[in-house]
């Protein structure tokens, strides 16, 4: 089983290499109550070496910023003017990947393990998934970097909601993250020069 963690970004590619990730289809239905898992909801810090299983995994990244109505493209969390310019990174042991949603599958985009890059917390680089959430304004030309950089957070708070609510359900360890370098992620996720760091979660199992 692949140790895994994350950092979040968006992008759709049907073409597959051996280093990428085919994720099983995400379990739509049980868990726990909603008012149930709005009342356990926490950020915590401390995580143990335990791994997340590939099913978690897929579930989660799903319920973060998956597609519900397929057919229409729309998702589990709202967009501003249903731009969808966020994307999910998920940096893990093994390498950095990007999750394409519409195909359920995780694109490997390096191989080092960049998880301390991701915060200055010493526990990220313990946590099984950093989730780092990116802007990607290179396919909406007439978005206004500056003007829209408000909706892009607005957009990372409604995603990383769905993640500590599935963290809640699931019985899972999260806390979202702004202390970083994001210049210095942007450089070693090579991100293009249209993409920001936004925000970054940490996910895994709590001591």
């Amino acid at each position: 089983m692949k140790t895994l963690t994350f950092v979040l970004v968006l992008v759709c590619s049907t073409v597959m290499s051996a280093q990428d990730i085919k994720l099983p289809q995400p379990q739509k239905t049980g868990g726990m109550p909603l008012m149930e898992a709005l009342n356990s909801r926490h950020s915590e810090r401390d995580y143990s070496d335990a791994e997340l299983t590939e099913q978690q995994l897929s579930d989660l990244l799903w319920a973060a910023f998956g597609y519900n109505r397929s057919e229409d493209k729309k998702r589990t969390a709202p967009s501003s003017m249903n731009h969808q310019e966020i994307q999910i990174y998920v940096t893990m042991a093994d390498g950095w990947y990007l999750y394409d949603a519409l195909n359920n599958v995780l694109i490997q985009k390096g191989k080092e393990d960049i998880r301390n890059h991701t915060g200055k917390q010493p526990f990220v680089k313990n946590a099984s998934l950093n989730l780092v959430y990116v802007a990607n304004y290179a396919d909406n030309k007439k978005i206004n970097e500056e003007k829209w950089l408000h909706y892009s957070y607005a957009n990372v708070g409604f995603i990383s909601q769905n993640v500590y609510l599935y963290c809640a359900s699931e019985g899972l360890a999260t806390v979202v993250r702004g202390w970083m370098n994001k210049e210095k992620l942007k450089e070693v996720m090579q991100l293009p020069e249209e993409n920001v760091v936004i925000l970054a979660q940490s996910v895994g199992v709590g001591k």
